[in-house]
């Protein structure tokens, strides 16, 4: 392994509870991993009424999901979570947003998580937080949300119906202040730790519905003071979005030049522009909020989405220390269905191949003309290969290095799916990126999955 390229794997505190921390250690040492990221919570078993399910479902479309490494003796488990660490509430003062309260759980069990830490650092590792950008409480995906005012809204103000994620406006002074609030309280609680992963610090592009924001009350005030004409953005993206959700035919597919000059509208380019300003202002407010000897990393949708999404790229030099870009390929057929869906249902008549076609130009995950019909797409199985081109991993990967200029890109895979095809994965993302990469997660990560990490980041 080249010793200045990162390789990492997260793992959640759930597994250093089951396994040990010396039973996770042996682990990292047995894939060669030189950086570890996990959480502030413990976790405990639930059941269905009170707990979410782990895996994460991801909208109910990763409900094959199942655990690789067993927790608490199940592939497939509810749980419920408390703080590792007992906040300092006069950090929140006066904020809309407060941290969990600290319960029986925490007091039992959240001093694993130091000792964590403590331990992987003496083995030579570099120790992560994963923490949410704009999802209060923040401490592990999806576990929360913000109030009904915070939430990003549709062209017109309107509340969107599906999202994938649970973000908050990055426009909201709220979701930004809590957020600042709990990365200094992290870093009093956990001094040692040396930087924080931001999962989401953008608009998940997920859906339709997670494309087409911002437009509430926040991002009005947040456009008027960036000199952005906030009501041609509303007018010019509603356009451009009602037309895919009911106005298109097949020659506009084939043509593409009435989307084109929709999508080159002055009030769209200002959107697109608007969403990485806002972006940036939260990173920038991030690294402020942290010590000074902490790194602060961004993990972001692969180009194009991330032009989608607001993720600046470009725009990161003295803000954050790297980027974690996201070839998470499992999502790939699936928001493409989510896009697909949506338009077909607006457009009766539309032709499911055609779209299809059009789709896998602009997205850009197929190496050739990609799998044959628009009903081939779908969440991949546990044992079925993602599909997705090798090539096309490596080209993200490459691009979003080519925007961030100086800023590290660090090729993000994901350990979901059949060995080989982890294998081809993981060999793409370290193909890809001179910075190293970051397996997520742990939980999918059997003993043969360390074994190739091991394998291909020592090529």
């Amino acid at each position: 392994m080249t010793s200045n390229r990162v390789v990492g794997i997260t793992v959640l505190p759930e597994y250093i509870q089951t396994e040990g921390v010396d039973g996770v250690l042996d682990s990292l040492a047995r894939a060669g991993a030189t950086a570890v990221s996990t959480s502030p919570y413990v976790m405990e078993p639930a059941d269905e009424k009170t707990g979410s399910r782990e895996p994460p479902g991801d909208s109910k479309k990763g409900i094959v999901r199942l655990l690789d490494r067993p927790l608490w003796g199940k592939r497939e488990i509810y749980v419920r979570t408390e703080p590792s660490f007992i906040p300092d509430l006069s950090i929140y003062e006066g904020l809309r947003y407060q941290p969990p309260e600290p319960g029986p759980l925490t007091v039992a069990e959240g001093g694993i998580v130091a000792d964590f830490i403590r331990a992987a650092k003496a083995k030579g590792l570099k120790v992560y937080f994963q923490v949410m950008s704009a999802i209060p409480p923040g401490y592990r995906v999806q576990f929360g949300g913000p109030e009904e005012d915070d939430i990003p809204r549709l062209p017109g103000g309107v509340l969107p119906s599906r999202r994938l994620d649970n973000n908050g406006s990055l426009a909201s002074p709220h979701i930004v202040d809590y957020g600042r609030a709990m990365l200094r309280d992290l870093c009093r609680a956990y001094p040692d730790i040396d930087g924080f992963r931001m999962d989401w610090p953008e608009y998940p592009p997920y859906t339709p519905d997670g494309v087409f924001l911002d437009f509430g009350t926040h991002a009005k005030t947040a456009a008027e003071l960036m000199g952005l004409d906030f009501a041609r953005m509303d007018s010019d993206v509603g356009t451009l979005r009602s037309t895919l959700l009911g106005g298109l035919n097949d020659e506009m597919l084939e043509d593409g030049t009435a989307l084109r000059q929709l999508a080159a509208k002055p009030g769209v380019s200002d959107w697109v522009q608007f969403k990485t300003m806002l972006a940036k202002e939260l990173l920038v407010a991030y690294r402020a909020a942290i010590d000074t000897d902490k790194e602060l990393i961004a993990m972001a949708f692969p180009p194009p989405w991330s032009t989608l999404s607001g993720l600046p790229y470009s725009k990161l030099d003295g803000v954050c220390s790297s980027v974690q870009t996201k070839l998470y390929t499992m999502h790939w057929p699936t928001i493409l269905r989510f896009y697909g869906d949506a338009i077909l249902d607006g457009n009766p008549g539309l032709s499911p191949e055609k779209l299809l076609r059009f789709m896998l130009h602009y997205l850009d995950i197929a190496d050739d003309a990609g799998l044959a019909n628009y009903e081939d797409y779908a969440y991949p199985e546990p044992e079925e290969a993602h599909p997705c081109g090798f090539e096309a991993q490596v080209r993200k990967i490459r691009q979003a290095q080519a925007e961030a200029g100086s800023v590290p890109v660090v090729a993000a895979a994901h350990s979901y799916g059949p060995l080989d095809d982890v294998r081809a994965r993981l060999r793409a993302a370290w193909e890809g990126s001179t910075a190293g990469v970051w397996v997520n997660r742990y939980c999918y990560i059997a003993d043969e999955k360390l074994d190739i990490i091991r394998e291909e980041t020592a090529q």
